[in-house]
């Protein structure tokens, strides 16, 4: 039996540094979405224990290295069983965008497995195994329109984004999360997204008023080698986004439109140039089973 899972990609409307924890962590302040970008990711499981990953459309690591690897290991942990899997994954999330693809793929495994399984995890389990893997696992896990707090594992479902179109560029490089993390610990943060506003904005489904509150403090550390990103920012601003910020640490930029002949001219003129570069929309959460459901 195999189980087939959707990971799909997250982006950053808002996200704030609200200072560095003891533990070396940081405390934030993010307002995150899923869009229809997705990787593909298949689960079966095994007789002998082994975990074993397959990967088409990117060469990426197979071992503990790669999240996917990470979340089958401790599911089984949780679940206190061991019987194997072999996963396989089809990549289209870019790597290195900050669009949490390898965090998607972890808690697809973790959603593929307790099916397969037939353990009945409640969600709150399975975003907590998925703490355990990576800080973005958590939102994953669920995905669609949530405020995140704390390392990104304190969850607040928010509404979905109203209708829209969506711009996702990304450069060919990647940018360093450690060195942005660095840099931002290193001087205090002028501008601050109105992360309340862009909460109000959705409640009240005022696509315009969240696009216009959208904010992303690593821009104000972005190293000067990164500054394309700024400049595919303007463009989407130019070509008509209601708002265009990047997403978590980079180096994906996205823009929203309220037009999809808008949207869909911005895409065609940066795919001429960036072969990362994709026309989305957004997707509501995933519905939550009750305790005790059968895979």
């Amino acid at each position: 039996m195999e189980a087939v899972e959707k990971a799909y990609a997250k982006l950053n409307l808002s996200l704030d540094i609200l200072g560095r924890r003891p533990d070396g962590y940081h405390d934030l302040r993010m307002v995150m979405a899923s869009v229809d970008l997705c990787d593909e990711v298949a689960v079966s499981l095994r007789t002998d224990g082994e975990i074993r990953l397959a990967c088409e459309g990117i060469r990426l690591p197979i071992d503990g290295r790669n999240l996917a690897v990470r979340a089958a290991q401790a599911f089984f942990d949780a679940a206190g069983i061991r019987p194997g899997a072999d996963i396989f994954l089809r990549k289209k999330i870019p790597v290195g965008s900050g669009m949490a693809g390898g965090s998607s793929d972890g808690a697809a495994v973790l959603r593929a497995l307790d099916r397969l399984t037939g353990t009945g995890m409640t969600p709150e389990r399975l975003r907590a195994v998925g703490l355990t893997v990576g800080s973005d696992v958590p939102y994953c896990v669920s995905g669609g329109v949530a405020l995140a707090e704390g390392r990104g594992e304190r969850l607040t479902p928010q509404p979905d984004l109203p209708e829209c179109r969506i711009v996702i560029c990304k450069p060919p490089f990647p940018v360093s999360t450690p060195e942005l993390f660095r840099a931002s610990d290193s001087i205090e943060l002028s501008v601050r997204p109105d992360t309340d506003g862009l909460l109000l904005a959705l409640r009240e489904h005022d696509l315009a008023g969240a696009a216009r509150r959208m904010y992303n403090v690593f821009e104000d550390v972005l190293p000067q080698s990164a500054s394309e990103i700024l400049s595919i920012r303007d463009r989407l601003l130019g070509y008509g986004a209601l708002g265009a910020v990047m997403t978590g640490t980079g180096s994906a930029v996205f823009g929203i439109f309220d037009s999809g002949a808008k949207a869909l001219t911005a895409a065609e003129s940066l795919a001429g140039e960036y072969k990362d570069c994709f026309l989305a929309s957004p997707v509501p959460a995933s519905p939550e089973p009750q305790r005790g459901d059968a895979p």
